[in-house]
């Protein structure tokens, strides 16, 4: 008995000894941007860092998106190498690896699903002089909750104390969560104007990435004392995410296609984002031929994609692949799009699938892919990157 009691104080004497350490390193750090959200953390998690680091601070950043890795303060990438399951205390980690090069500024994605979680990154983790919420949205349901509100309430969790909340979210009831749980913790919820970014500035990325993500990095970068320019400039030079959207340039004989696989957009609002912002910046390169991939066991994301093309999106051609085509035949039917404009493909190999879609093509094309990744889409997306016009 008297060995168990002496081990459990040390333990937490060690507890206590660790997390006292730990803090020192984090409030050596001037300036800490903690990023959360739905969709786009990794991006605006690698954007603000390369904004700061163009504006002359010395800036490290932790991103846990497609790969999760360290960028330096060069910007260049350090693989994170995890042995174990994912656990919140790698954070902890983190912050002994940025205190031994001595940063001005770090950007970090919050790495955390769960609503308590996600509270303790915050404020027993990162303490943020500046959050972010991306936004809010249907996701990650099980974890967070069933609702928006709930989701948003969880987001929320990360607002720091005594610093401002940066947000692109456009949602009313979103936002006033957010300043509800804001205003009593002395933060300031702020809003950038996403409609200042003009299709000059985004064409300037060499991947296809989103006005908001943009917005709220400049804002970021603008309260870190960065001026926007400067640090626009940095942004666009900066390496992508390894997954960021990408158009390839795909040649068969004399005809040609732009393939865009947005297979990892999941959620039927941000498919639609990444559509229309496809569209604003390929206006006018041919047929427009939609790749829907389903997967069987995701067939109510698929139902819900479909409904959303019908209300939503104009397209030429809606080729239907993976599981479960069949059943999913009659939802297309059900949701207004002509039964001319589709075709069931199923479960195909990738190279059946290239051989149909070039079938459907006469000269140029823009393929959108969208759905899930699993049972046939990825391969069919890497087959299109594989075969790529190097440099076109």
């Amino acid at each position: 008995m008297v060995v168990i009691i002496l081990l459990t104080v040390l333990l937490v004497g060690y507890g206590v000894f660790e997390y006292a350490a730990h803090r020192r390193r984090v409030y050596s750090i001037p300036i800490r941007v903690h990023v959360n959200g739905t969709r786009g953390k990794s991006s605006v998690t690698r954007l603000v860092a390369a904004g700061l680091r163009a504006g002359g601070l010395k800036t490290l950043a932790k991103v846990t998106g497609t790969l999760p890795r360290i960028i330096d303060e060069h910007g260049l990438e350090i693989p994170i190498t995890r042995l174990h399951p994912v656990n919140i205390i790698e954070q902890v980690k983190v912050f002994r690896f940025f205190d031994r090069h001595r940063p001005e500024a770090v950007v970090v994605e919050c790495m955390a699903v769960m609503p308590d979680y996600q509270w303790i990154c915050e404020h027993r983790f990162v303490h943020a002089t500046a959050g972010v919420i991306t936004n809010a949205r249907m996701d990650h349901v099980r974890e967070m909750g069933p609702s928006l509100s709930n989701i948003a309430n969880s987001l929320a969790n990360t607002i720091p104390k005594n610093a401002p909340i940066f947000t692109s979210d456009y949602r009313d009831d979103v936002l006033d969560i957010f300043r509800k749980r804001a205003e009593p913790i002395g933060s300031k919820l702020v809003r950038p104007d996403t409609e200042a970014i003009g299709l000059d500035v985004m064409r300037r990325f060499s991947y296809i990435e989103h006005p908001d993500n943009v917005a709220l990095a400049l804002e970021v970068c603008e309260f870190c004392g960065v001026d926007r320019n400067t640090a626009l400039n940095g942004m666009v030079a900066a390496h992508p995410d390894p997954g960021a959207l990408k158009v390839f340039k795909v040649q068969d004989g004399e005809r040609q296609a732009m393939f865009l696989s947005a297979l990892a957009a999941n959620d039927p609002e941000s498919t639609l984002v990444t559509w229309r912002r496809s569209q604003d910046l390929f206006p006018s390169v041919g047929k427009r031929i939609v790749l829907l991939n389903t997967r069987g066991d995701r067939f109510d994301r698929s139902v819900q994609l479909v409904e959303m093309m019908g209300r939503s999106m104009e397209f030429d051609l809606l080729l239907s692949m993976g599981e479960s085509t069949e059943m999913l035949a009659q939802r297309i039917k059900r949701s207004g799009i002509s039964a001319n404009k589709v075709k069931r493909i199923g479960h195909v190999s990738a190279d059946k699938a290239w051989d149909i879609i070039w079938s459907e093509i006469e000269k140029d094309a823009f393929i959108f892919a969208m759905g899930n990744a699993g049972h046939g889409g990825l391969a069919v997306a890497d087959l299109f990157r594989k075969r790529r016009v190097q440099n076109g």
